[in-house]
Parts: structure tokens; sequence; C-alpha cells
């Protein structure tokens, strides 16, 4: 009898870890297992994202760069944003770009209660296919906390969760195009996937401009080296294999210094997915 309590707290310590495990993902080093669920696509692309829109003051301004720029990408929404500005959600899908789920609100689903992440996002899954008529392919947890309730839920609405490869730290206060320009260029390589976002509903207010002032140089190193820009639909993303290949990198990372926290999360050579745990292998 004196062992129930024992074996009752090592049950629930069980599930606990089963449901914050898949969070691990947002880890480099982690991502790095897994090139798939990265966003590491095909040598000669990189994927362009968007989080947290669409947002009426900002992501015209982004649909308008991305137009004059004559590139397309791939805007991850919050449900409640497009609830209130479906007709911005009409014009974001008709001008070629995809429109992908990023939850209803832009909450951490290791603290949310239970039920609510994976109502969430079979909501904003519906809600993108009623508005644009394209049923969603991708799902991106806020944060990148990527739940197990999270990762059946987006299984379950057909959807694919993606993190990324690279992101320009755009979502502070002292974001300019050049932070965000230097916080991806060690991850700027064919096969990469970069995170930005063309709304603060979630960051400092206007940092979103830094964002938007560093497209036209990102693009342009981009096609200088040879690379195509667009959403992760073109991007061949990889399942768990063939992530040991070296890409072409456009900056030397060793010349870049990056403000902020050191680690890149760009950082996708040398993954060996051979040796990937099956656990783990099953989330790519």
């Amino acid at each position: 009898m004196s062992e129930a309590p024992g074996r009752a707290a090592l049950a629930v310590a069980g599930l606990a870890l089963l449901h914050v495990g898949p969070a691990a993902t947002w880890l480099p080093a982690v991502r790095r297992l897994l090139p798939g669920l990265a966003g590491v696509g095909t040598p000669g692309h990189v994927a362009l994202t968007f989080d947290d829109g669409p947002d009426p003051h900002s992501t015209p301004r982004f649909l308008d760069e991305l137009a004059r720029l004559g590139c397309r990408a791939t805007f991850f929404v919050l449900g409640e944003m497009l609830e209130r500005h479906p007709g911005l959600g009409r014009r974001v899908a008709a001008d070629g770009h995809e429109i992908a789920v990023h939850g209803w609100h832009h909450g951490n689903a290791l603290v949310t209660p239970p039920g609510r992440t994976a109502a969430g996002i079979g909501r904003t899954a519906r809600l993108v296919a009623d508005v644009t008529g394209v049923r969603p392919s991708w799902y991106r947890p806020p944060y990148g906390a990527l739940s197990a309730e999270a990762l059946v839920a987006a299984r379950a609405s057909g959807l694919r969760p993606v993190l990324w490869t690279a992101w320009g730290r755009d979502w502070t206060r002292s974001a300019t195009p050049s932070s965000v320009l230097a916080a991806l260029a060690p991850g700027l390589r064919g096969g990469a996937t970069l995170l930005l976002h063309d709304s603060d509903r979630t960051s400092a207010p206007g940092s979103w401009r830094s964002g938007l002032g560093a497209l036209p140089e990102l693009v342009g190193r981009c096609r200088s080296a040879g690379l195509r820009v667009g959403p992760l639909r073109d991007h061949g993303v990889s399942g768990s294999g063939g992530a040991g290949r070296r890409r072409p990198v456009l900056h030397d990372p060793s010349e870049t210094t990056v403000p902020g926290d050191a680690v890149h999360a760009g950082d996708t050579d040398g993954a060996d997915a051979e040796n990937t745990p099956d656990f783990l292998e099953r989330l790519s």
C-alpha cells in the first residue's frame, strides 16, 4: 500500500513528460535531428514565412512589398485575427500567398488548459478553409512550443507541424532592419525556412517595421546566391532523412555578431537522421 503514492506520482510525471516532451523540438540541437519539422527544404529554395497576422495596420504593407519584389510567402495566421479581418485574409490568398495555422490565440500550449489548444487549432484550420477556399497544410505553434495535444490536433486537422531554421528576432523593441538581417545571416542558406512577423500583435509595438525594412535586402541576397524565395508549399520540406547534406551558406557565421541570445535557430548542418530516436522521428 505504501508504494501506491509513489506509483501515482510516477504516473503523473509520465503524463506530464508526454505532454511537454515534443516541446524539446524548440531547441536547435533537437531540431537538427528533425529537418522536416525544422522546415529544411530543397537546396535551391528558401521559404519565407510570417507569423501573427493578419493585421490591418501592417500586413497590407508586407503584401505590397512582396508584390513589388515579385515574391510569395506563407502566412501563419491567428484565428482570432482572421475572424476579425477576413477580407485581409482573402487578400493574402488572392495575392498568391499561402495561409497556414498558428492557433486561435497566441498562447503557449504547455500552460494552456487541456483541450483549448486542440480546439483552437481545429477552429482556425476550418476558418482558413472557409475564408480562402483552400485547406491549410501547415501548423506552427506559438513560441515553437509543440505539446502532445497540439501535435495530435494538428494531425487530426491534416496539418503538418513545422517550425523554422532561422529567425530574424524582429519582435523586440530594439530590432532594426540591420539587426534582422544579422540575426538571419548565419542560417541564410538553401533549404532554410525563415521566420519573421507581419504583426506586432504579440510583439513590441511597431516592431514589424524591422522585418518589413529587411525584406528587400533579404530577398536580394538570396537571389544573388541563385536561390528562389517562396512559400512552404514550394519548399519541398524534407522528411526525416537526408539531413546531413551540407548546404551553401550566404554568410560566414564567424563574421556576424547577432544581438541578444547567441543561439541561432538556423544552424541545421551536421544533423544525423540515422540516429534520431524513434519517438522524435515520428514528429517529422
